[in-house]
């Protein structure tokens, strides 16, 4: 092969690879999200989220992260967590607000989210945030794992294994409605179907042992529902009497058939567009 054409050639596998890419900007934003193909951080310039004291009836599970979040921001030790439970009652928001709320105190914390498909990936978003000197919340909204998913071994690495470990200044925080992220019908299929079901059920269990906590999540009472609304209006202005608010609201969840802080967020929505309210 003469040398030109391995000129040629060595200029094609050239324009073919990808540009190198240069190390992120961690003081544009507080909160980005993580894109692959190619691998980039794209900064979030403005949050979509609530205020922390709009979150009722969690009250226990928001102190708890609060604290934990607050212990890591300082330096501290802190636990990965795993937010599990009924949907719509504000999981994603609390991880968003408390995120806020650690920031606001002067606390310089970012964020970065992740789609649970780029699980494979996460190795080498570990390495852009291991050689930061910032401290980093990486978060997994809506994480649960199907039978014939294998995304859940990335997942391991993140939390505690791996030869190198998770690094010190990154937390792991993930959302899922499956306490175990795995399907129940595919945990109790295990058992009776696996050769050695009780080997077979650990190793998948055992991934969400790794979060040191674990916050649950609950259907929301009708007080604690008709307060989530109330305190929306008067966060944004939205004049409504009681009677009025208790009457359209409940018979708005009963068309919904549940009740929950998403709910309770649609319907207000709903309302302050009828009273005229912007909500930008």
């Amino acid at each position: 092969m003469s040398s030109k054409t391995l000129k040629r050639i060595a200029a094609a596998l050239d324009r073919m690879a990808p540009a190198p890419q240069s190390a992120p900007d961690f003081d544009a934003a507080d909160a980005f999200v993580w894109h692959t193909g190619p691998d980039r951080l794209e900064p979030v310039a403005q949050v979509s989220r609530v205020d922390v004291s709009l979150l009722v009836g969690i009250n226990r599970s928001r102190d708890t992260l609060l604290t934990n979040t607050l212990q890591f921001a300082r330096g501290l030790p802190a636990n990965n967590a795993l937010l599990w439970g009924a949907r719509g009652m504000g999981k994603s928001s609390l991880v968003k607000a408390v995120h806020a709320s650690v920031c606001d105190q002067g606390l310089p914390l970012k964020v970065v989210e992740m789609q649970r498909e780029d699980l494979p990936t996460v190795s080498r978003l570990l390495g852009h945030l291991r050689s930061s000197k910032h401290r980093f919340v990486l978060f997994c909204d809506d994480l649960s794992f199907s039978h014939d998913d294998q995304h859940y071994k990335s997942l391991k690495a993140v939390l505690d294994g791996g030869i190198e470990g998770r690094p010190d200044n990154v937390l792991f925080y993930a959302t899922s409605n499956r306490r175990h992220l795995m399907p129940r019908d595919m945990i109790e299929n295990e058992r009776s179907s696996g050769i050695n079901p009780s080997e077979a059920v650990e190793e998948k269990v055992s991934l969400s042992d790794r979060f040191g906590l674990w916050l649950g999540f609950h259907p929301c009472s009708q007080d604690d529902y008709l307060a989530m609304i109330r305190g929306y209006c008067t966060a944004h202005n939205v004049e409504i009497d009681d009677d009025t608010l208790r009457a359209e609201a409940i018979e708005w969840q009963a068309t919904r058939g549940s009740r929950s802080g998403r709910v309770a967020w649609q319907f207000f929505v709903d309302l302050a567009g009828r009273k005229g309210v912007s909500l930008s």
